[in-house]
């Protein structure tokens, strides 16, 4: 018995195939390839959050109403919440230059740890990301010497920036003062080349 196929069925057919095999080169393709589609940001801030005292920075919104952790100075609580403007700066020092400010909140995470869950937006103020901002959030263990958070987002020349920052205390001036180390690595979507051209061509006819 003879069996007759349409041309529609074998179009269908083939349509299915040439999905199977886009699908399959999606996934096959090189991290190296996907890298090469974003464009990697590196910065190195400092971190100046002063809790008190002259040129504080830091303010404390909310006591916690959980207990007192015991593994911080007495006055900490499971649930305090600070909101900091802390100074970015580009060396150690606090009149080193300004390159930006931190600007969000930090609550005490965990009852028995020195344990915060951060969430800042990094303002950059200075060199070639000036204007933009990173939005920066994790969980900062300070019994650990570098603790690593998460880069989840950007404006401007950082716009879905993506990646991660290893944060780590770098000198503690006082009990009011403490300056942390923000290494950032991170990445953002690189400009095709199309975008490059036009952007050429716009600051060439301005």
């Amino acid at each position: 018995m003879a069996i007759s196929i349409s041309s529609s069925s074998v179009a269908a057919s083939n349509k299915r195939l040439l999905l199977v095999a886009a699908v399959a080169l999606a996934l096959s393709a090189s991290p190296s390839a996907v890298s090469a589609r974003r464009r990697p940001v590196r910065l190195r801030l400092y971190m100046h959050d002063i809790v008190g005292g002259p040129g504080q920075t830091a303010v404390r919104l909310v006591k916690g109403p959980g207990p007192e952790n015991p593994s911080m100075h007495p006055g900490n609580y499971f649930g305090d919440t600070v909101a900091v403007d802390d100074l970015l700066t580009e060396g150690l020092a606090v009149d080193s230059a300004p390159v930006g400010r931190a600007q969000g909140t930090y609550m005490t995470g965990s009852m028995r740890r020195p344990v915060f869950v951060v969430a800042v937006t990094l303002l950059l103020t200075a060199g070639p990301y000036n204007g933009s901002t990173l939005v920066v959030a994790g969980r900062d263990d300070t019994s650990l010497p570098v603790r690593e958070l998460a880069v989840v987002g950007g404006t401007g020349a950082l716009r879905r920036a993506a990646g991660h920052v290893l944060w780590s205390t770098a000198r503690v001036e006082s009990a009011l003062h403490a300056v942390l180390l923000l290494d950032v690595h991170a990445s953002v979507p690189a400009p095709s080349k199309a975008a490059a051209a036009a952007a050429e061509s716009l600051v060439s006819s301005a």
